[in-house]
């Protein structure tokens, strides 16, 4: 019986609409705009675990079963770079499948090769030649799994191309980038160490680095990086797209990812995921949530500007409940987004339409249907019942935080941890540090499995066991019914590597 349940679910959703693809981060579908069912198009990546759980098709069946939740991790023998640590559980029965994804790659950054120009979709050639990048990716799906699938396994490559066309920048950091490229992408410096007879090839062109403007402002490396990691989230984004005319991609995910890269750890998030950095018990948070409450004036700006987006059927003004129309000329508390105190406004028939934000907490929406403001995907997300997109009020862009590993010292008990908001919903900061520094200091120093315990014991602490009354946490209070993805990655893993 169950089995058939799952064989039904696959077919009719691998990549496709879920049979009940509710998330709580939608309160209802996308009006209409996921009808691709089995008949239409096909999916861009079958569903499936990440391939570095190496799961058997009993074991894929296993894991969706809502009753049990049980907890996959990685098999004892098999290495993720770093000794990375790593374990996810499906949600108690939202949706049919676990809709978050991960992945962990090593790639190496190298110049575009002719023939590999557009090579987004080739594997690592793996020759081992170039500076080595390593990623890890956590992406929480909602209203299906085809956005999430599709960014866990592509991100991590538009990442490597995007700074493989810097490559020779990388090559050199100690000076900075120039501001300008030749027209071949090349730095003009290097044509005035070619024999300075020759013409640039550009009359313009500054072919002396040594002259300096007094207006020129000085680009770090990093900073060129943190803006290759922003550029390639918009481009999975147009991916997603551009791809959604030919296959059936479902839904939108929140992204966050970590790159390693020449010393520093990029961590870079749209949505509300979480990573912290645990560093001699103390807790270095790397990320901020991004939804409807912190990224209120944003939203409500947009809307101001342009009011056509709202359809007639929303305000972008505040207030703290639904105003009655007997309230009329009455005056009433809002906020609009210049604001962030509150303010009396005379209410107007205008502010009688429904708030473009609404709720607080885990309940607050963005037009009544998403609960998230970054991410990828959501192309054809809708307001229920209506022709109103949410699109122009979601943003791709993530926001990346620079933590610098070389000038930091690290234990083997020093590590990044990387959530799905199913982890931080019942868990704060303070409490999971305490977790794993705890449980990391039981475990043998030299065990390589003990990141992955250590996500392990996270994880079944936030889902907690299940009673009478659903999923409880030690203390009684409800355990999180999401599904939750963790990553443990240890600080001082690429000091054994490189």
């Amino acid at each position: 019986m169950m089995m058939n349940k799952v064989k039904n679910a696959m077919s009719n959703l691998v990549g496709g609409m879920m049979p009940h693809g509710h998330h709580h981060h939608h309160n209802h579908h996308s009006g209409g705009g996921q009808t691709c069912g089995p008949d239409s198009l096909p999916p861009r990546f079958p569903y499936g675990r990440p391939d570095f759980l190496d799961l058997s098709p009993e074991l894929l069946q296993y894991s969706t079963e809502h009753a049990s939740r049980p907890v996959l991790t990685l098999k004892r023998g098999s290495r993720l770079p770093w000794q990375t640590g790593y374990a996810e559980v499906i949600n108690a029965g939202k949706s049919m499948l676990n809709e978050d994804q991960a992945s962990c790659e090593k790639v190496f950054v190298r110049k575009p090769s002719g023939k590999h120009r557009n090579s987004t979709l080739l594997e690592d050639n793996g020759d081992g030649t170039g500076i080595p990048l390593h990623f890890w990716g956590v992406f929480d799906g909602h209203a299906g799994s085809g956005a999430a699938i599709m960014a866990s396994k592509l991100l991590h490559r538009l990442i490597r191309d995007r700074l493989g066309e810097i490559c020779h920048l990388l090559e050199n950091p100690g000076s900075a980038p120039p501001i300008c490229l030749a027209k071949n992408g090349s730095p003009y410096q290097a044509e005035s160490k070619k024999g300075a007879d020759k013409e640039p090839e550009d009359p313009d062109a500054v072919s002396d680095s040594t002259v300096r403007f007094h207006m020129e402002k000085v680009v770090s490396l990093e900073s060129l990086v943190m803006g290759v990691i922003e550029t390639a989230f918009k481009q999975m984004d147009d991916l997603i797209e551009k791809e959604k005319a030919s296959y059936a991609i479902s839904g939108g995910c929140c992204a966050l990812a970590a790159i390693h890269l020449m010393g520093k750890l990029y961590v870079a998030n749209a949505g509300d995921s979480r990573a912290i950095i645990i560093r001699n018990n103390e807790v270095i948070p790397m990320t901020n949530e991004f939804t409807p409450e912190s990224e209120r004036q944003r939203l409500q700006y947009l809307g101001f500007l342009r009011p056509e987006l709202l359809g007639n059927e929303f305000t972008h003004i505040e207030f703290p409940r639904r105003i009655q129309h007997s309230e009329l000329g009455k005056k009433m508390l809002y906020r609009d987004h210049t604001m962030t105190g509150w303010a009396y406004k005379t209410i107007v028939e205008d502010d009688l339409k429904f708030p473009l934000i609404y709720g607080e907490g885990k309940k607050a929406r963005v037009m009544a249907t998403i609960g998230v403001t970054r991410g990828l995907g959501d192309h054809d997300l809708k307001v229920y019942n209506s022709n109103i997109y949410i699109k122009p009020f979601l943003s791709c862009v993530p926001e990346v935080k620079v933590y610098n590993l070389d000038e930091n010292k690290h234990g083997p008990d020093d590590v990044l941890v990387m959530g799905t908001d199913g982890l931080w919903d019942v868990t704060t900061d303070r409490e999971v540090a305490d977790a794993v520094s705890a449980y990391l200091s039981c475990c043998d120093p030299s065990d390589p499995m003990r990141y992955t315990l250590a996500a392990q014991d996270l994880l079944m602490r936030s889902r907690g066991v299940l009673k009478e009354r659903g999923w409880r946490l030690p203390n009684e209070k409800l355990g999180s019914g999401d599904d939750i993805t963790v990553f443990i990655v240890p600080l001082v893993g690429h000091e054994s590597e490189t």
